[in-house]
């Protein structure tokens, strides 16, 4: 078997924290995905590659989070029925997850072929940088059907209490995907292509070496064609859990995709700036993204169980156990922030541009690590409802409308534009704090 884990028994800081460092890893290590295809285009490339990079990784990013918000619904009911020592809830449960994700990347696969062109014109992609970003968003769609397949097994293994199996997958990628990088853009000269086809390759390898390792550790699914079917019961208790889930991560992505558009019309040097800032804002925010998948996992398995302290003693001790991470970044970007610019790009006006940005949207670091938190305990809690409308609210409510009018007003002040994510995060985790302290307190009157 692969390593299970009870989440519901034992000291509950050990828990929290053994169970959230392969999370962690692992997602570091999917980060570096994008953040190498960056650097090297930089290193080896043109300002316009670097552009087009950076627009289409906001592209495929939404897409990642569609997927990773739809997968939720594995971890969470795989994890209340890990609790509620379940088996056979479990195995029908995975063969409907897995089936269903086989039919979502083919059908994304196909938007994203359809449709590229209509998505980097709304981004309103620098001409200049258009074609390498419309080659890097075409390549990065025929792999699609591997993020899904990752994904998928990856979520089922955490509700199952095994956070360690998904981090041997994602290393494995990780380092075919460097290794690609070098090859094809240093010695090939394959440029944008060749980080697109490196990270595809290196996400369709990871996908079958799951597989391969899960049946020969005799996993709980044995992954037979006969098992791959859906249940309309397991269907709905996933969809009701991940579709929320993953239309909130969409609603912010387009916001973010919004920003991205902005500054864009800016010209090349705001675009790479902003880019560039993205990338860290995946680091910087991995630590709390981390705990916050973690939660999700550890909160299904004890609300299955009815232990409600552990569940709110194990959001406390994962916001504490983020947040160092949190105040090292957002330090460094302000005391630094040209040396963080200058790892991806060590042109000047790319700099200059960029500074006063990372000097303001650093404090996103620290409001946004209370709300993904909190919203990973509300996930594992199948309260989805709510935090889909919370992010819906923050994304367009708040965050879009406070773009346009900070760039109607400020159009070229970048500083300016980089207050506005922290804000909104703030005025997020002040009424998510509320509502999770209300459940909180009422624990044992309120049922799903």
């Amino acid at each position: 078997m692969t390593d299970e884990k009870d989440l519901t028994s034992g000291n509950i800081v050990k828990t929290v924290i053994t169970f959230a460092i392969p999370f962690l890893l692992a997602n570091i290590i999917q980060a570096l995905y994008g953040a190498v295809d960056l650097m090297v285009i930089g290193k080896y490339c043109t300002p316009d590659s670097v552009s087009a990079v950076s627009t289409g990784t906001q592209v495929t990013q939404i897409i990642t989070s569609i997927i990773s918000g739809l997968t939720l619904g594995g971890t969470v009911i795989v994890g209340r029925y890990a609790g509620m020592k379940r088996e056979e809830d479990i195995k029908t449960t995975i063969g409907t997850n897995l089936t269903i994700f086989f039919i979502v990347g083919i059908i994304l696969t196909v938007v994203m072929l359809v449709f590229v062109d209509n998505i980097l014109t709304l981004l309103q992609t620098p001409k200049s940088a258009f074609d390498e970003a419309k080659e890097y968003v075409s390549v990065c769609a025929c792999g699609i059907i591997f993020i899904c397949g990752y994904n998928a097994i990856s979520a089922i293994l955490r509700g199952y209490g095994d956070s360690k199996s998904p981090l041997v997958f994602v290393f494995i990628a990780g380092c075919i995907n460097i290794f690609g990088d070098i090859l094809l853009v240093k010695y090939f000269n394959m440029g944008v292509k060749g980080t697109a086809l490196a990270t595809i390759f290196s996400q369709g390898i990871s996908m079958v070496f799951a597989i391969i390792y899960l049946k020969n550790k005799n996993f709980i699914f044995d992954f037979k064609l006969s098992n791959f079917k859906i249940s309309k019961d397991k269907l709905k208790s996933l969809a009701w859990v991940g579709i929320p889930v993953s239309f909130q991560e969409c609603m912010v992505r387009l916001s973010f995709l919004y920003l991205t558009s902005v500054t864009n019309s800016l010209g090349v040097n705001a675009s790479s700036a902003v880019g560039i800032a993205s990338k860290y804002d995946v680091f910087a925010m991995l630590p709390a993204t981390s705990v916050a998948s973690a939660l999700s996992a550890i909160v299904a398995q004890n609300y299955g169980a009815e232990k409600y302290d552990r569940m709110t003693k194990s959001l406390f001790i994962g916001i504490l156990a983020a947040l160092p991470f949190s105040l090292a970044f957002f330090g460094w970007a302000q005391i630094s922030p040209e040396s963080m610019i200058g790892i991806f790009s060590k042109d000047e006006n790319i700099i200059s541009v960029g500074i006063p940005f990372f000097k303001t949207c650093s404090f996103d670091y620290i409001c946004v690590l209370f709300v993904f938190c909190m919203n990973g305990y509300l996930n594992g809690r199948s309260k989805t409802i709510f935090t889909m409308i919370s992010c819906c609210f923050g994304a367009l409510a708040l965050r879009m409308p406070l773009i346009y009018i900070v760039c109607k007003y400020f159009p070229e002040n970048l500083g300016v534009i980089g207050t506005v994510a922290p804000s909104v995060s703030f005025i997020m985790a002040v009424y998510t704090l509320v509502y999770v302290l209300y459940l909180a307190k009422n624990d044992k009157k309120i049922k799903l």
